[in-house]
């Protein structure tokens, strides 16, 4: 299969933290594409709870047993980090109805950029649909780690203890 006839998909967040939102959306998305790009978009005018390279390290060790997906950081244009990565495919992760308004002006403003590159929007599992980063960040504080553990995957949350204890 050459470069020009594989299935290469590009999936971005901030995943501040990957969840198990994020989780179930990769995994799903890696069955439908040869390779899944995860795009870490790094905006320096956004408070993160853990810098690029922890989120990237996170991410990594989140997909490790998942072999066609790589995950790398960008900033910029996400159509930019699509045509860096010959990716023709930008997949999205959506848990209700509101993310799909937003998403929608995202898809028209994006397809003005780049005509080439297509949107495909995946429903979160029902499980699922409630999650994200900062449901994380407000309740971290005051969950158990088996709480965490509902959301998350094992290794975020020892990382957000470590980041609460400054361990």
């Amino acid at each position: 299969m050459t470069q020009s006839d594989s299935r290469i998909a590009v999936y971005t967040g901030s995943f501040d933290p990957i969840t198990l939102g994020h989780l179930n959306v990769i995994e799903r998305s890696s069955r439908l594409v040869d390779k899944l790009i995860v795009g870490i978009g790094i905006n320096i005018e956004k408070q993160s709870l853990f810098s690029p390279e922890e989120r990237v390290d996170l991410v990594r060790h989140s997909v490790a047993h998942l072999k066609n997906v790589e995950v790398d950081q960008y900033s910029g244009l996400t159509v930019h980090f699509c045509r860096h990565c010959k990716a023709g495919l930008l997949l999205r992760g959506v848990r209700s109805l509101g993310d799909i308004e937003s998403e929608f002006t995202m898809i028209m403003a994006n397809r003005k950029l780049d005509p080439g590159i297509e949107t495909v929007l995946l429903m979160a599992d029902d499980q699922y649909s409630h999650i994200s980063s900062s449901l994380i960040k407000q309740i971290a504080s005051m969950a158990s780690d088996v709480e965490l553990a509902r959301f998350v995957p094992q290794e975020v949350v020892t990382a957000i203890r470590r980041k609460a204890t400054g361990k």
